[in-house]
């Protein structure tokens, strides 16, 4: 059996690389897998436990026990649950025990026809040999008023200043981390959305896999 077709797409947050990889899946057909949401998921549960976040030993027990229809629990966009989600992320131990989970996902991926994968490590560490990579950005300035907006949508209270503070934080976090910090592969496609709105976005994306699936 041949191999099937990978797509890895990176990128901090509120960057648009969780709609541009539903949008690109659904396009191609493909399965797609948000794999922040493991991560919010297993600081859902320490949160839930009355963990730390940030403690390894309650990080381990979370994930070693891990409820995936945690899943499809709205409280995984809660802001509380995505500052949680960032610090169980840099914890060694926690990424090694979703590695399994996420390659055999891009090998295996549900419908077997291929598989579209968003994150911070896809195309460096969960699926280095990806057929097509994309690194999706935008200026902190911009991310920060995206996700201010949808904080907005949904009821929460929250400062457009406190979204940026949180935005520069999670970057520096998730960049700093010794544990795959986010960081563009060698070989992926930059996509800049700071000036692009989601339609653009998509099509340009569309585009660089196309062209990478030809090959």
């Amino acid at each position: 059996m041949s191999k099937l077709p990978v797509i890895a797409i990176d990128g901090p947050a509120a960057s648009g690389k969780g709609t541009i990889a539903r949008r690109v899946a659904a396009a191609f057909g493909f399965a797609h897998l948000d794999t922040g949401t493991l991560y919010r998921a297993v600081a859902l549960a320490v949160l839930r436990k009355g963990g730390d976040p940030s403690n390894p030993a309650d990080a381990d027990a979370a994930v070693r026990a891990l409820d995936l229809s945690l899943l499809e629990d709205p409280a995984l966009r809660a802001q509380t649950t995505s500052v949680a989600a960032s610090k169980v992320a840099a914890i060694q131990s926690v990424r090694d025990e979703l590695l399994a989970f996420q390659r055999g996902f891009a090998a295996h991926p549900p419908g077997g026809r291929g598989a579209v994968l968003d994150g911070r490590d896809i195309g460096t560490v969960i699926c280095p040999n990806a057929d097509a990579k994309l690194f999706v950005t935008a200026t902190p300035e911009v991310r920060a008023h995206r996700r201010f907006l949808e904080h907005k949508a949904n009821g929460t209270l929250i400062t457009e200043a406190e979204v940026l503070a949180d935005i520069r934080s999670r970057d520096a976090r998730d960049s700093g981390r010794e544990a795959a910090p986010l960081k563009q592969a060698t070989d992926a496609h930059l996509l800049d959305t700071t000036h692009l709105d989601i339609e653009a976005a998509t099509e340009r994306a569309l585009s660089i896999v196309r062209a990478a699936l030809r090959t």
